[in-house]
């Protein structure tokens, strides 16, 4: 083993900030230092050559910063669990063997510690702040790190002795295991292996364990039940089924896959031929899927992984859909106890204590959302649309036994991951699995991680043992699950040709769910071979082979004759896959252990699946009495502060900037609106094609704090909910508006069976039935209870979450240009009007208001009628299609006073609001804060009579009610009869709303950048983003040359981990060229040579997962390897060639500076300043320079999209610097509102100095940026845009330029 030094492993403000939060719990450590240490293993020593190169691969990452000097250190090493293998590890070899070190057969990397401290250290307190202890471990010494590459023979199997020990054998294993077998489970299994006449191995009980869990079998939504005595004739799900079976107009899959699929429109989709790999758009039906997935125990026990696994756990069901599909956009959601900010605790917020495995309601939010949008970037999914709701509260009268008190609260937090995809149609349906066709294993190797998640889940948080719940959380590696992805893309573009028969992803229970579910739901049994599955961890038992949770994998079933087409796509993606066994005719399991010459599973299929005796509940409804608001202490401007400082309320910058909202190019609404970029939007928006304005939309809906109240009312407020949300975009009918719901319940408390009973009927057989919508796709979460045992006052204690069901809506769109958004226009004139769906109302049970004062009320809003709304949602359409509408916001949370402010932040204006026409001066407070339905829309006065005679032809007009204006400047005013009842700046508004992600963006990042963005609100100067361009927008300066043939070609260059090919093609190929899909592995093998190419382009994404620095693995492997380096030298040498490096293809490009010409000033770029990965729409500006790509654009300032973690640029030198600024290769500036450059955040996203955004070599031909032209060259994917902005937008030029410059 091979030891080498790297570089410090956090940033100076990350150490200190690790330091700080030791301290508070150490005050005797004074001094910390971090270096990474690299261990590598060799299969023969490598000579002077081999070592050299070695050395460089492993020099990566910004220059180090100063050190401290820390004498008499305490060390500690932190490494990657011994016996398991980190993705970072198999990316890294992945590069050394790229670039020709055979002899290397893994690196790893781990993380020394050196503290100096005064006195003894309590390593107990210590070790929690600098490591994991679910993915890593301590180490004392380097000596110690050998164990990472340690080889143990493989443990044996277990079994239970139930045929001698009988029904209690199989109670012992239960407990011990963590299979969270219900006693009819027992019963029948101890039945089924005594008429087998043997015993059952461990291996078939967490086979069986897991397929069987309420997570997996959702064993309560297909009971039957009695409620208050009285039989009922439907179970919850057949409740759901039902509004299927009522309207099933445009579901073309419901239910019976990982994803539901409606039907999409008719456009060009874009992508390469799988033969020649050239892009062409393809007509045809773009159908929609959908699905919303739970990830909620894991991430109460590691935030980070769980929030992670999740959104990757989703993505998969997503790509398993039918034969194979896309998933494109997604959505997240969480809800939490309450988050008590040190230094920022409300009066609210009571702390309730917790159980010490679980994480903290603010550790939740700090980690969760990053691992969740980590996913998500680095797969290369924009997530456009969520929610984030705080709720804990202290139950007026308790329901439990022995004086225990009532609370109710989210210690179990909901994670919820979603999203939308594309599939063509002749894929929406599985097909038959033919008998022997091979059984596969894509992705990433079986790890000992996520052991009985699936079990895990549908326990009680608490209840099982804390190793055990520690267990079962995976790990995430989004870079393998991109490589699996790309493989089916390349299957499904092959449209009839298809490779793949079948697909189910791999989540819950492993192998053992999935491999058993590809045969069953194909209609045949399976011979499995358990020593062909890739295994990274050779310890493992067959049981933690089988039944692990390592992520990014997939199964599927491809028939002998198609497999070498199969091997070939996974050859060229680097995707690992295996044949693990074949599908036969008899419906049985047999899996073949050839190290110990045994049969671990031998089972006949309907043992597995066959039906256990059902799940019958009998419940009673729980009547409880609640007490009206105290509204004692309670005033306007006392209420007005606590409701913007509610986190439900309040801003999610902090969970919207860290993600990449612009991957794909095809984003026509996320949640940033307006020149001044605030998080207000109502729904999400896509484009269907880069070539049409059709398109897709989602939007979410939950009420669930009401549901303590009138659950059912809860049910109903959800769906409403997304339907305001979504009716802001431009859809066909309601009825093409398809929902998920995902329920979440604690089972078995007293009433909450009940409650969710009468909602599921609520919504399924009464509510989506008469609106005509269906729900087609779902999941259920019934254990949202957290109990422990509080050792401090000797009590057991529970928070239970209340009945909780969050809707999402997903629909087709006509026209993605008509989106409305809450943004008010103070340039024209016009009137805000509310249209008041409460009908007068006023319920303030389960609202903002009533839960910042400690308490519940006792009526909660409800849906007054279906009609109501339906009438609402046609009448939003044809304004919508009309032009009537300048703005549009629904009325939620916070009520009429948010809805209006959060339209001012958005337009960035005061407000003129005058109240008497919809409340008198004794109901203000219920006025300006109940959370009925409705909606705010701005109208301009010439339409406003147009408006009202079609809201009077829906029966609206009366509910239409006039309540002021927008207003230039910065005061809002809110009058009743002429005086003013409240009032105060919109910048001292908005600062109180973005408190809350302020205060965790302090902690969480670069409290400095923090305060930097928190700073401008108060700028009532700052003119927003804008445009000023010194070339016509609308010029297509190729015309002439859009003919000719043949164009020139541009090789669309990605490695691994690449994810923005797609759009970056759909650019150039509107400009004139003939792409050509090219993968490095294309490249490395000989298959295709640069020579053929004029022009390359290297695109965005996360190459090798940006290990071993950002884009510098993707650069070392064309330095180190002789054929690469070759073919780029060659090409960057030719005289009549260009190139564009993007992002991470600016990243590697910036480490060629040997092979391209006029290139040694170029600086490589390094982590943000801000310590996070920034997703942005920010202003940039052109200075004069040499480039082709932005020739004719000097003096143009205007937006463009950012998506970074490593942006900032560094130089090797000052001399360098220097050559760069007077060379005038600096291509593009950061620049702020005002147009000038700046390093002010988050202006200039990461701190690049002169604002550096982009630079070119010497004569112009190849130019690299950070920010992503190719993302916004249509005018309607921009974040915000100029009225006069038609189809394309500026950057658009840039490609343009490239053809003019090659005609």
């Amino acid at each position: 083993m091979l030891s080498h030094y790297g570089a410090p492993a956090y940033s100076s403000l990350t150490t200190q900030k690790l330091l700080s939060n030791i301290q508070t719990a150490i005050p005797g450590v004074l001094g910390l230092q971090t270096h990474f240490i690299h261990f590598v293993e060799l299969d023969s020593a490598l000579n002077a050559e081999e070592q050299a190169l070695l050395d460089r691969l492993l020099q990566y990452g910004p220059k180090a910063h100063p050190e401290q000097n820390i004498s008499e250190s305490l060390s500690y090493l932190v490494v990657p669990r011994p016996g398991t293998i980190s993705p970072w590890s198999s990316k890294a070899t992945d590069i050394a063997h790229n670039c020709g070190l055979a002899k290397v057969k893994r690196i790893e990397r781990g993380i020394q510690f050196q503290l100096r401290c005064k006195g003894e250290l309590d390593e107990a307190k210590l070790l929690p702040f600098i490591h994991d202890r679910m993915t890593q471990a301590v180490l004392r010494s380097e000596e110690e790190a050998q164990a990472l590459f340690a080889s143990s023979e493989p443990r044996p199997m277990q079994n239970v002795d139930l045929l001698n020990g009988g029904r209690e054998a199989l109670l012992t294993a239960n407990r011990e295991m963590g299979l969270a077998l219900a006693e009819d489970e027992i019963d029948y299994l101890v039945d089924s292996f005594t008429s087998l006449d043997r015993n059952p191995n461990d291996i078939e009980l967490m086979m069986f364990a897991q397929a069987n869990s309420e997570h997996c079998r959702h064993k309560i939504f297909n009971a039957s039940w009695t409620l208050d005595g009285v039989a009922q004739e439907k179970s919850l799900f057949a409740m759901i089924r039902n509004t299927y079976e009522c309207h099933s107009e445009g579901v073309l899959s419901a239910y019976k896959d990982n994803a539901s699929v409606m039907a999409g429109h008719q456009a060009g989709r874009f992508f390469p031929d799988p033969e020649t790999q050239a892009y062409h758009y393809h007509h045809e039906a773009i159908h929609i899927l959908s699905k919303v997935e739970t990830h909620n125990h894991p991430t109460a026990i590691a935030p980070y992984p769980g929030a992670s696994t999740g959104s990757g756990g989703e993505i998969r069901d997503e790509g398993a859909t039918g034969t194979g599909s896309k998933p494109k956009a997604g959505l997240t959601g969480f809800t939490v106890s309450n988050l008590k900010i040190p230094g920022h605790v409300q009066p609210w917020e009571l702390d309730n204590g917790k159980p010490g495995h679980i994480a903290s309601a603010l550790d939740i939010m700090i980690e969760g959302p990053i691992g969740g949008a980590a996913f998500n970037n680095e797969y290369g999914r924009p997530n456009l649309c969520g929610y984030f709701r705080t709720f804990e509260l202290l139950m007026p009268q308790s329901v439990l036994p022995e004086e225990q008190v009532d609370i109710r609260g989210y210690h179990k937090p909901i994670m919820l991951a979603g999203g939308l995809g594309n599939i063509r149609e002749q894929h929406v349906q599985k097909q038959d699995i033919p008998v022997g066709a091979r059984l596969i294993v894509l992705g990433g190797p079986a790890m000992l991680i996520g052991l009985g998640g699936g079990a895990a889940s549908s326990m009680a948080a608490g209840t099982s043992s804390e190793d055990l719940d520690f267990a079962s959380v995976q790990r995430d590696n989004a870079e393998m699950e991109r490589r699996c992805q790309e493989v089916i893309d390349q299957c499904w573009a092959q449209g009839d040709n298809n490779p793949i028969c079948f697909i189910h992803d791999v989540g819950a229970g492993g192998l053992s769910n999935a491999l058993p579910e590809l045969v069953k739901d194909g209609g045949r049994g399976g011979s499995f071979r358990l020593r062909d599955i890739p295994n990274a961890e050779a310890q493992m038992s067959p049981m933690e082979i089988w039944c692990n949770e390592a992520q990014e994998r997939y199964v599927m079933a491809v028939s002998e004759t198609d497999l070498a087409r199969f091997e070939a796509i996974c050859e060229r993606e680097r995707c690992p896959f295996a044949v693990v066994g074949e599908a036969r005719e008899d419906l049985h399991l047999s899996l073949e252990d050839t190290w110990f010459a045994n049969q671990p599973i031998d089972l006949p299929m309907s043992v597995l699946f066959g039906k256990p005796p059902k799940m019958h509940r009998d419940v009673s409804s729980l009547k409880r009495e609640f007490s009206k608001l105290d509204r004692s202490d309670i005033t306007l401007e006392d209420a007005a502060e606590r409701i913007l400082l509610l986190p439900t309320v309040g801003s999610k910058s902090f969970l919207i900037t860290i993600g990449d909202r612009s991957i794909t190019g095809m984003v026509a609404r996320e949640q940033m609106v307006g020149p001044w970029q605030v998080p207000v939007a109502d729904a999400a928006v896509t484009t269907q094609s880069f070539v049409a304005n059709v398109g897709e939309a989602m939007a979410m809906g939950e009420r669930t704090p009401a549901a303590l109240i009138n659950a059912p009312a809860s049910g109903r407020m959800a769906v409403a909910e997304a339907i305001t949300n979504i009716a802001c975009t431009r859809i066909n009918k309601l009825g093409d508006i398809k929902l998920s719901a995902n329920w979440m319940a604690a089972a078995g408390f007293p009433g909450e069976d009940a409650k969710l009973y009468e909602t599921v009927r609520a919504v399924g057989m009464e509510l989506c039935p008469e609106l005509g919508i269906t729900i087609p796709v779902g999941k259920d979460s019934m254990s949202m209870r957290t109990v422990w045992h509080d050792e401090a006052d000797k009590k057991d204690k529970s928070v239970t979450a209340p009945l909780s069901l969050i809707i999402s809506a997903f629909a087709p769109v006509l026209d993605v240009r008509k989106t409305l958004t809450p943004q008010l226009h103070t340039d024209k004139e016009a009137r805000l009007l509310l249209v008041d769906l409460g009908l007068g109302s006023s319920r303030l049970g389960g609202s903002a208001l009533a839960q910042v004062y400690g308490q519940l009320g006792y009526r909660a809003p409800d849906l007054h009628s279906a009609q109501d709304l339906k009438n609402f949602f046609a009448f939003m359409q044809d304004a919508i299609e009309q032009n009537l509408i300048l703005a549009y916001h629904d009325r939620s949370d916070g009520g009429l006073f948010v809805t209006m402010l959060e339209m001012a932040f958005a337009g960035r204006c005061g407000l003129s609001i005058h109240l008497g026409g919809i409340t008198s001066e004794n109901f203000l407070l219920d006025c300006l804060f109940n959370e009925e339905l409705g909606a705010v829309i701005q109208v301009e006065n010439d339409k406003l009579a147009e408006l009202r005679d079609l809201a009077d032809g829906y029966g609206l007009n009366d509910i239409c009610i006039e309540l002021g204006e927008a207003v230039p400047g910065d005061n809002v005013y809110f009058y009743y009869e002429g005086k003013d009842v409240l009032s105060g700046s919109r910048a001292r508004y908005q600062g109180l709303w973005a408190k809350t992600s302020y205060e965790i963006q302090k902690i969480r990042d670069n409290s400095d950048c923090a305060e930097q963005e928190y700073e401008r609100i108060q700028d009532h100067e700052d003119p927003g983003l804008h445009a000023e361009l010194s070339f016509d927008i609308n010029e297509d300066i190729t015309a002439p040359y859009l003919n000719h043939r043949p164009q020139p070609k541009i090789a669309i260059l990605r490695e691994q981990g690449v994810n923005g090919q797609i759009e970056m093609a759909a650019a150039f190929d509107r400009a004139g060229f003939e792409c050509i899909d090219v993968h490095m592995s294309d490249i490395i093998a000989g298959r295709v040579s640069l020579e053929q190419f004029n022009a390359l382009v290297a695109c965005g994404g996360f190459s090798y997962g940006d290990v071993l620095g950002a884009g510098e693995g993707w650069a070392k492997s064309i330095l180190f390897n002789e054929r690469a380096r070759k073919e780029f030298e060659l090409f960057f040498r030719r005289e009549t060639t260009l190139a564009l490096g993007v992002c991470n293809g600016c990243q590697m490009m910036s480490n060629l500076h040997e092979l391209i010409p006029g290139t040694s000033h170029w600086p490589h770029f390094v982590r943000n300043n801000s310590e996070q990965f920034e997703g942005r729409n920010i202003m940039v500006k052109i200075p004069q320079s040499p480039s082709v790509i932005l020739a004719g654009m000097a003096g143009s300032r205007f937006p463009i999209a950012v998506a970074h973690g490593e942006g900032r640029a560094e130089f090797n030198d000052p001399a360098a610097e220097k050559r760069a600024l007077q060379s005038g290769t600096v291509v593009m500036n950061y620049v702020d509102n005002y147009g000038d450059t700046t390093v002010t955040y988050p202006a200039n996203p990461n701190g690049s100095p002169h604002g550096i955004a982009g630079l070119c070599n010497d004569d112009g031909r190849f130019t690299i940026m950070m920010p992503h032209p190719e993302r916004v060259f249509r005018a309607v994917t921009n974040a915000w845009k100029p009225d006069d902005w038609l189809e394309d937008g500026p950057t658009m030029r840039m490609f343009r330029n490239a053809r003019h410059w090659l005609s």
